[in-house]
């Protein structure tokens, strides 16, 4: 808190939006996966909310950002939350998405996009938390 009692930079919320781009393919369920080359890290399309963007807006777009994939929401799958580079509480809502456009490109901080099957998205995911993510589109998904 800083001497007006509101939260600092250091210690506020983070809020943020994303989600897993899913199709059936012949074998089995692909999931979009991308690659930040500023951590080398692969994760799951997301980003923080703009103002006055709902999370629902915000994972639409950074998803469209990322990818170049204008998608559908479907089911609401499971939030992570974590501590950021800054310190900060982050917490990121996702949701199942499927595609309705676009041709699948890295764009904005994303130098890869990428589809890949379930099992090698769980060995490729930098972070254990969106494994988590990925079991819930499992049990989402129809």
């Amino acid at each position: 808190m800083n001497q007006a009692g509101t939260p600092s930079a250091a210690t506020a919320a983070v809020r943020a939006a994303g989600g897993v781009v899913w199709r059936r393919t012949p074998l089995g369920l692909e999931v979009v996966l991308v690659h930040r080359p500023a951590y080398d890290d692969w994760g799951l399309p997301k980003g923080k909310l703009a103002e006055g963007e709902s999370d629902e807006q915000a994972a639409l777009r950074e998803v469209r950002e990322e990818t170049s994939l204008v998608c559908r929401l479907g089911p609401e799958l499971p939030s992570t939350t974590y501590h950021d580079g800054e310190g900060r509480l982050k917490t990121v809502r996702y949701w199942a998405m499927t595609v309705s456009g676009g041709e699948l490109a890295g764009a904005h901080e994303v130098d890869v996009a990428r589809w890949a099957p379930l099992e090698e998205a769980r060995r490729l995911l930098t972070y254990p938390r969106d494994v988590v993510v990925l079991d819930g589109l499992v049990r989402a998904v129809p």
